[in-house]
């Protein structure tokens, strides 16, 4: 198994953090708060970070020749983020299969600690030489397991299940 960084489990009560960031000013629209649009990058970031955490990364996409496809997402807006305003997203491992994740994030106000916004996603496991969907690797189906063991004892946020992996 390749080696990684210690697995983005949480602290028992919550989800891990996974990212911290700051709004930046191309990031605000009209209004004057930060544009739907960078909620997604924001939350993008966070979905970077956390897989890179437990080894979907670049040498995994190298080693497989595979990579993840977004199927879906569903983005809920709490309260206002300005430019400057620091953030964390937190992020929690829903549900997976052999080819799919479900995860959600929530991003938080860095220092007043309010919840901003979530997003919760469905992404798929893609073969890029044959570009159709295939299983995640073995060693990588493992790694899944043990953060979705330690997640399911989290509680799941209300703003999760808009989305997720149908089983036949």
């Amino acid at each position: 198994m390749p080696e990684r960084a210690e697995l983005p489990l949480g602290d028992g009560r919550s989800a891990p953090t996974v990212c911290r960031g700051a709004v930046l000013p191309e990031w605000i629209d009209y209004n004057g708060h930060l544009n739907l649009a960078y909620y997604m990058v924001a939350f993008d970031r966070g979905t970077d970070a956390f897989w890179d955490a437990f080894g979907l990364d670049d040498p995994y996409r190298a080693r497989t020749g595979s990579s993840t496809y977004a199927l879906e997402s569903h983005v809920t807006y709490h309260r206002e983020m300005r430019e400057g305003d620091p953030f964390r997203i937190s992020s929690l491992l829903l549900d997976f299969d052999a080819k799919r994740i479900h995860q959600l994030h929530r991003m938080y106000h860095g220092t007043e600690h309010y919840l901003a916004a979530t997003n919760e996603l469905l992404f798929i496991n893609v073969d890029l030489r044959q570009s159709r969907s295939a299983p995640f690797a073995p060693d990588m189906q493992e790694t899944l397991a043990e953060i979705r063991e330690a997640h399911r004892r989290l509680e799941v946020p209300p703003e999760a299940g808009r989305m997720g992996i149908r089983r036949r």
